[in-house]
């Protein structure tokens, strides 16, 4: 495991089963027992219907790129620039902010819709990011 020199998540009591997971390389997302719509990012109610009754499924890690932008300014903890921001739709409908990686930072070589799949990164014992890479 490399130095992480970035900004750390801190889980807290609705986020704790999906910092979990992803520790255990496996991807957990929510859905609503009443409406059958699945979200992300974690809270305790749908926030479609606003029911409190929801529940946690392990997510396929599969989706497609629905946006990217590649980002050539230095953010610490982030580099080495050039670096792919990206927004993911999960097979499963939610869509994550994440980063693209595996793939040059070039917009010839990125396309909206190119299906992705998830990659953890174990940055420290308690802390693994989902990070999704061309499929």
């Amino acid at each position: 495991m490399a130095e992480y020199t970035g900004a750390l998540p801190t889980p807290t009591p609705e986020t704790r089963p999906y910092w979990d997971a992803l520790k255990e390389h496996r991807l957990l997302i929510q859905r609503c027992k009443e409406c059958q719509r699945a979200y992300f990012y974690p809270r305790p109610f749908c926030p479609r219907c606003f029911s409190f009754n929801v529940e946690w499924f392990e997510a396929s890690g599969r989706g497609k790129l629905y946006s990217f932008v590649i980002n050539h300014r230095p953010a610490p903890g982030f580099g080495p620039e050039p670096y792919v921001i990206a927004v993911v739709e999960l097979d499963e409908g939610p869509r994550m902010m994440t980063n693209l990686i595996d793939v040059e930072p070039d917009p010839d070589k990125i396309s909206c819709d190119m299906p992705v799949r998830i990659v953890y990164e174990d940055v420290t014992t308690e802390i693994t990011l989902p990070k999704f890479r061309p499929a």
